[in-house]
Formats: structure tokens, C-alpha cells, sequence
């Protein structure tokens, strides 16, 4: 048996390896835990408080491997994309995202590819080819802190589950991920900085909100049931009605909200109709709305919309008392838009 990537492993499991697997004592998985997660190490040399004897036998038996940085590309805007390479060679990104308070922002993939196909999207293009694993997805954000800190620049403040793949189709173990996060004794990021994307799952949502652990995104991008289903075919199984009626039962504390992202395609779903029915749509919800330009490419299949009707269409809903934002176009020269690196790439 190869040795087991104990990033791979929650709190329990590897409570489990130590006790059981190894025969020590369950303090060793604290010491263990806190080593991988909160000082970076990946050497079992490197742990100090460990015995000489457990750190020269444990090469044996398991190791700290983190995903490959296969490429790393820096945007004149502050934003950092990477392209990182799996231990099968399979390739996925992540990206480092400025705030304008200096901090950072961090998109982590869930799965390898996308099953969704939504038409706009080079991951839902590309298919899907597996789910990652807790150590994969957590391992982004090592990666991505350890740039951080070896660059001298702000913090990570944020994550958000919004990179390749739907992370709702990998539920069990994103809800470990989000347990690990949790951890005060690892890498304690709260769960209010941890933002799930998601096409919208009833079945999956349910389960997410009785777990406490995250608030969704719901990645709308259509007023109607009919829209939904031209440029998502897949999520509009679900019909709008039904995922409303999920969203309506999620569990929220007082000041908190449902975020929706549209993203506005030229001449497809940027009108002020299309804004109507959105406000009608989700009128008297607690949500806002993440209003998203398209960023069309040379071979795009939508042309980007005119900046002067999103700002229209931004100004209808606020018209009719709905919060909505504009989000900033970030990394446009280094290919941020999810999937596009790895389909250059591919090509």
C-alpha cells in the first residue's frame, strides 16, 4: 500500500491511524494536526516534538503531500491564479483575489472538472473527471497561504467555494473540509468567512444548512425557468420554484442573507425585463444580488454585456429595494475566469 496522505484524514481519522495504526498515544494526532495545518511542515523531520524514532518510521507508512504548483500566474490587479497538478497529474486552479481593504480572497476547486455543463462556463465544458479530496481542497489553501506569506502580503481573509466543479456533488467531503477549517487547533478560519457556490441542490441545501457549517451562492443567472434552461440545462432540473422554496427553509441567523450571482450575458439575459422578473422573482427574500459582467474570450459562445445596461439593470433592482452589487472584473489578463487556464492548457 502506497503511504497515506494524511491530509486526507480529518481530526477523528487521524486520531484513528495514530492509536490504532501506530499504537501511540492520541496526544501524537494533536501534534500531528497542529504541525500539517497551522506551521505548514511537510517533512516529519521538521516535527520537532515528535520522537526521533516516530519521525524516521512514519515515511513508511504516510506523508504531507500538498497539490503541485504547476503554474502560477500574477494579474497587474492584484490577483494570483494557480494552476496545480494532483497526485494522478490531473489538473486544477485556484485563485488569490485582493480586496480593496488589501486582504485576500481565496476560490477553491472541489472537483476535478464540472458534471453541471452550464454553456457558459469552460469547467461545466471541460466535464467531469473526479471528485477531490479533503487534502486536495484543503491543500489549495496552503498553497495559496504559504504565497501569501512567503510574497510579505496581507492576510488570507476569506474562502469561497467557487472554483472548478460543483461542490455540492462532492457534499461529505466538503462538509469535512469545513469541520477542518473549523478547527481552532488547525487552520481556524470561521465559518463566516466560508461562502459555498452552488447551481442550487435542494437534496445537498438541506443538508448544508442543518449543518451550520456555511452560507450558499446560489449561481442563478436566470429570471425564468425557460432561461435557466437554455444556459443550464442541468441545474434547471431542479425547477426555480422548488429551489426557492429550499432556500426559503434555510436555516439563518438575523443579519444574515442569501447571496444570488447573475451573471449578465450580452443580449441573452441582461434586460430590463430580465431585471423585472429577477426582482420579482426574489422580492421580500433576504438575499442580495452579485451582479457579474461576462468576460467574453476569442472563442466565448456569449458576448460580454454593455457596462452601461448592467449599471441599468444594477439601478432597477435597487429601485425596487433589493440589494445589489457589482462585482469587480479581477485577473482578466491572466485568465481568472474559472476553467480558462487549464482549457489553454488542454488546447
Amino acid at each position: 500500500m502506497p503511504p497515506i496522505n494524511l491530509l486526507d484524514l480529518t481530526y477523528d481519522g487521524l486520531e484513528a491511524f495514530v492509536v490504532q495504526t501506530l499504537g501511540l498515544p492520541r496526544f501524537r494526532a494533536d501534534q500531528l494536526w497542529r504541525w500539517m495545518w497551522q506551521k505548514d511542515a511537510r517533512r516529519f523531520e521538521d516535527m520537532t516534538n515528535l520522537s526521533k524514532e516516530l519521525r524516521a518510521g512514519l515515511p513508511e507508512l504516510a506523508c504531507v503531500h500538498w497539490p503541485e504548483v504547476a503554474e502560477t500566474h500574477r494579474s497587474k490587479d492584484g490577483t494570483v491564479k494557480f494552476l496545480l497538478r494532483l497526485h494522478d497529474d490531473c489538473l486544477v486552479e485556484t485563485v488569490l483575489i485582493p480586496s480593496v481593504q488589501g486582504r485576500y480572497t481565496q476560490c477553491l476547486s472541489t472537483q476535478v472538472g464540472c458534471a453541471m455543463a452550464c454553456t457558459f462556463c469552460n469547467t461545466g465544458q471541460m466535464g467531469f473527471e473526479r471528485n477531490m479530496t479533503h487534502g486536495e481542497i484543503l491543500g489549495q489553501i496552503l498553497v495559496g497561504r504559504r504565497f501569501l506569506v512567503d510574497q510579505g502580503l496581507p492576510e488570507l481573509r476569506n474562502l469561497v467555494f467557487m472554483g472548478m466543479g460543483e461542490p455540492l456533488n462532492n457534499l461529505d467531503t466538503l462538509l469535512d473540509v469545513l469541520r477542518t477549517m473549523n478547527s481552532d487547533i488547525g487552520l481556524n478560519i470561521s465559518w463566516r468567512r466560508a461562502t459555498v457556490s452552488t447551481v442550487g441542490l435542494p437534496k445537498q441545501l438541506d443538508i448544508l444548512g442543518r449543518s451550520e457549517l456555511a452560507l450558499p451562492a446560489i449561481s442563478l443567472h436566470a429570471p425564468t425557468q425557460e432561461l435557466r434552461a437554455r444556459i443550464m440545462p442541468k441545474a434547471a432540473r431542479v425547477p426555480l420554484d422548488e429551489l426557492m422554496a429550499c432556500l426559503d427553509r434555510f436555516p439563518m441567523r438575523p443579519r444574515e442573507r442569501i447571496t444570488f450571482e447573475y451573471l449578465l450575458l450580452g443580449g441573452v439575459n441582461d434586460s430590463l425585463e430580465h431585471a423585472r422578473q429577477l426582482a420579482d422573482l426574489l422580492q421580500n427574500r433576504r438575499c442580495k444580488v452579485n451582479l457579474i459582467a461576462y468576460n467574453a474570450t476569442d472563442d466565448a459562445p456569449y458576448r460580454s454585456p454593455d457596462r452601461q445596461q448592467v449599471e441599468r439593470f444594477e439601478k432597477y433592482l435597487w429601485d425596487r429595494g433589493m440589494t445589489a452589487t457589482i462585482r469587480r472584473s479581477m485577473g482578466a489578463d491572466i485568465k481568472a475566469a474559472c476553467g480558462q487556464l487549464k482549457a489553454d492548457r488542454l488546447k
